[in-house]
């Protein structure tokens, strides 16, 4: 909200020398935002009032220009001195007083005003609008100031209030009372400790019949309907200069006396009204809801729907005003309105906000409606504005006021007197409490309760309705206290705390891939049904069981994940669209994993704490959500250079990465062949700790990759991190210095066995001296015979506390061979 300084001072008893930085500081310090503090001195050099004396009309050129001579002083002779300017403006004539840049002002924006030739003719000034003097947004026309006001030659910079500085505040939601200037006098009132008159509270004659008759049907929609008619009015009344000057800094153009009127008193009191011309009008008037299938044309020529949750004004012919949002075209106040029906009204906050939305139609009125406005405002409002249409549109009143509704009155809410200290850690003055609630509008009762405490109970003020528990007033004492005199003090950590050890397994794991040259990515968390589809689950798959969300950020991915795999691929397909072709991509997340008969969420009010067994029943209805890590390569694994050729990424890189997270967690994985969606099924290896299968890793099947769009020989690797077992302990290494016995055999089994069964026997068999098995070569050939295969191993025995003997390491090679032997059927190679 934009706010003239001299507007605010009206109603403050300011000390001397008050600045506007001072104001504005003083907003800041009681909790409002300042966005801007503008002066509007940026006008250097000589600016005055000039007297339209002739006006040409130059109509050779695209656009009408005005070619005008302006009296702006007094020549030495004693007669008027004229200057020509050209003006491309239409909103004057002969006679009229306007505001003259002479050659040497310069405007805001260091535009400096020259004597040159344009359009054929010799311009010595300018003819200025509110715009360029930086009093508005209005460049439609120049600025014309009312007749009398200066003579030709006057310095017009404090007529036209050059010298004034507009404050521009960001409001927030809680505070529609500060959309007003009313509300923002009395946080300064407030804030610097000066007296404050209260433009609200004016006196209204009684009046003992309605002005025009009103039924309300949903005193819900609106609590205060108020109605006060204006006769008589000069429709051609020019609105003052003061309250055109200050609608202009509050950033609101001038259109007509009766707009302008209604405009000003929104800005002076922060109630809205709207004027109807009265004439329009057929019957009595009607507050409802839209009737399905009526229509509304509203002001800016909009033929508008109506919903049936649209709160209207109707008369005989039909809604004439969609409430609170936009009057309608066919009651609108016109050139000839002299009959002006004024309407001040309080709307139910929440109906208005889903209007402006529902009909794209914001506007100042609107803002503060759905902010809730001071319902007992509303016949001081009207009264106003009808006094200003009488002071200067030459109008009557008509008998009579319509007032309908009866506004609830604010809830009281006690509080013991030291909650704000207690709060605040700080020990305010006695009375300190008291004297602020009071200042913001409370009505006070102090009272001690049976345990001896003071307590004070408050009534909040009619424009404060968010005053609605003890922590709000405990808000409103240290806000304006100053939250500057509340100490900082941080509070000592606790010892004995920190991470728990599935926290610090996950920084681990994220740490190992990260150095295994995997990059971490945070993908969207939700997936959809054809993202599903894509991964070929079958039907029956418990992947395929999950929950949705409701208003989802995206329509077609509503469900919660059950892999983390939907996820990494979705990241894949965009970088490999935006050109990366190789790729080592990882995630930890939370996936979803209902059971197969998980309870529905009961619903559960909000009214009072839920009860043991309704905590219960929400608590068993949350799916298990297990923390997943999961990872994806996409081309070279290790790149072509001047060292070599490189390798494209594979199976076994995957698995390997698996291998990483387990090192990482402290526990030994075991691969095994397997089948299971999205993986090729001769490419899967099931991954197991202590024989619970815990993930799979491996190549994807090609139905996947072309169903996905994804490079050829995409891997993946996906485990269940919590599955794992935690290890406490992490014993250190136990390193020998003593030399390795290194041995290599080849082992010829049938090709169906898989290798790391093999190694597994042999590792068994070697006993405590094998040290590490490690296979570097698979052969096959005639000389093996159909079905078999010859797999070479290298082992590394060692003994930790000697050096190891041949006939020692001779004999647990042999150990190792017989096991093999025994259990895969392996016979040693010559």
């Amino acid at each position: 909200m934009r706010i003239p300084v001299s507007w605010l001072a009206e109603h403050l008893e300011l000390p001397e020398g008050t600045t506007a930085e001072t104001l504005a500081d003083a907003f800041v310090r009681i909790g409002l935002e300042v966005e801007e503090v503008v002066p509007l001195t940026q006008v250097r050099g000589p600016l005055v009032a000039g007297r339209v004396a002739e006006i040409e009309e130059l109509t050779e050129f695209k656009k009408p220009i005005r070619y005008c001579q302006v009296e702006v002083g007094e020549a030495e002779d004693g007669g008027p001195r004229t200057q020509s300017v050209i003006c491309g403006a239409r909103n004057f004539r002969e006679g009229d007083l306007v505001v003259v840049a002479l050659p040497g002002t310069v405007l805001p924006g260091d535009f400096e005003i020259t004597a040159r030739k344009t359009y054929g003719k010799l311009s010595e000034g300018m003819i200025c609008s509110a715009a360029e003097l930086g009093l508005g947004e209005d460049h439609d026309g120049i600025l014309v100031l009312p007749p009398g006001s200066a003579s030709p030659g006057d310095d017009v910079v404090e007529l036209v209030g050059l010298d004034d500085t507009v404050i521009e505040l960001a409001i927030t939601p809680d505070r529609g009372y500060c959309f007003s200037v009313r509300g923002l006098a009395r946080e300064l009132s407030n804030a610097l400790e000066v007296p404050f008159g209260d433009p609200g509270v004016r006196p209204v004659p009684p009046e003992e019949r309605e002005c025009k008759p009103v039924e309300v049907r949903d005193p819900a929609r609106c609590s205060r309907f108020v109605l006060r008619r204006v006769t008589g009015v000069d429709p051609t009344s020019p609105t003052p200069w003061w309250m055109r000057r200050r609608l202009a800094l509050a950033g609101i153009r001038s259109l007509s006396l009766a707009v302008d009127v209604t405009n000003y008193v929104m800005l002076e009191l922060g109630q809205p009204l709207h004027a109807f011309d009265a004439t329009t009008l057929s019957g009595d008037l009607v507050v409802r809801n839209a009737e399905p299938g009526e229509k509304l044309t509203t002001l800016d020529g909009v033929d508008r729907a109506l919903d049936p949750d649209d709160t209207v004004i109707a008369d005989e012919t039909g809604p004439v005003s969609l409430a609170g949002v936009m009057g309608g075209a066919s009651t609108e106040i016109g050139t000839e309105t002299h009959d002006v029906l004024l309407e001040a009204a309080n709307w139910d906050p929440a109906a208005i906000a889903r209007g402006i939305r529902r009909h794209k139609l914001p506007s100042e009125a609107g803002k503060r409606f759905e902010r809730t406005v001071d319902p007992a405002v509303a016949a001081v409002a009207a009264e106003l504005a009808a006094q200003f249409l009488v002071r200067y549109g030459d109008g009557t009143i008509a008998p009579g006021r319509t007032d309908v509704g009866e506004p609830a009155a604010p809830a009281p809410v006690t509080m013991p007197l030291a909650l704000p200290d207690r709060i605040a850690g700080v020990s305010y003055e006695r009375g300190v409490t008291a004297r602020r609630l009071t200042q913001i509008g409370c009505k006070l009762e102090v009272s001690t309760s049976d345990q001896g405490v003071g307590l004070v109970t408050a009534t909040p003020p009619t424009w404060r309705p968010d005053l609605v528990q003890p922590a709000d007033l405990v808000e409103e004492v240290l806000r304006l206290e100053g939250y500057h005199t509340i100490p900082s003090v941080l509070p000592p950590a606790p010892a004995g705390r920190g991470l728990t050890p599935a926290q610090r397994r996950k920084r681990s794991v994220s740490r190992a891939l990260a150095g295994a040259g995997y990059v971490e990515v945070l993908p969207f968390p939700f997936t959809g049904a054809a993202e599903l589809d894509a991964l070929g689950l079958p039907a029956d798959d418990p992947r395929r069981r999950t929950r949705s969300v409701l208003n989802a950020l995206e329509s077609d991915r509503s469900l919660l994940s059950t892999t983390l795999l939907t996820g990494l691929l979705d990241a894949v397909q965009r970088n490999v669209s935006r050109g990366q072709r190789d790729l080592a991509l990882f995630h930890i997340g939370q996936v979803v994993r209902p059971a197969a008969e998980q309870p529905e969420v009961p619903a559960v009010g909000v009214a009072q704490r839920p009860s043991d067994e309704q905590l219960a029943a929400l608590h068993a209805a949350v799916p298990a959500q297990p923390l997943h890590v999961a990872a994806v390569l996409v081309g070279q694994r290790e790149n072509t250079g001047w060292w070599g050729s490189g390798r494209a990424a594979n199976w076994a890189d995957a698995v390997q990465g698996a291998r990483t997270v387990a090192a990482a967690s402290g526990v030994e994985l075991t691969a095994s062949a397997a089948d299971r969606a999205p993986w090729h099924p001769g490419r899967c290896a099931a991954l197991a700790v202590d024989g619970v299968v815990v993930g799979h890793a491996g190549e994807l099947h090609p139905k996947v990759v072309e169903a996905l769009g994804l490079p050829k020989r995409t891997c993946a690797m996906e485990l269940d991190l919590d599955a794992l077992p935690l290890t406490d302990d992490r014993p250190a290494p136990r390193l020998s210095a003593y030399p390795p016995v290194l041995v290599d055999v080849a082992l010829v089994v049938d090709e169906q066995v898989p290798a790391a069964e093999l190694v597994e026997a042999v590792r068994d068999g070697g006993g405590a001296l094998l040290e590490d098995v490690r296979l570097f070569d698979v052969y096959a050939g005639e000389q093996l015979g159909e079905g078999k295969k010859s797999l070479a191993l290298a082992l590394r025995f060692r003994a930790e506390d000697r050096t190891l003997k041949q006939e020692e390491a001779t004999a647990a090679r042999d150990a190792a061979v017989a096991t093999a032997a025994e259990r895969l059927g392996a016979v040693l190679r010559g």
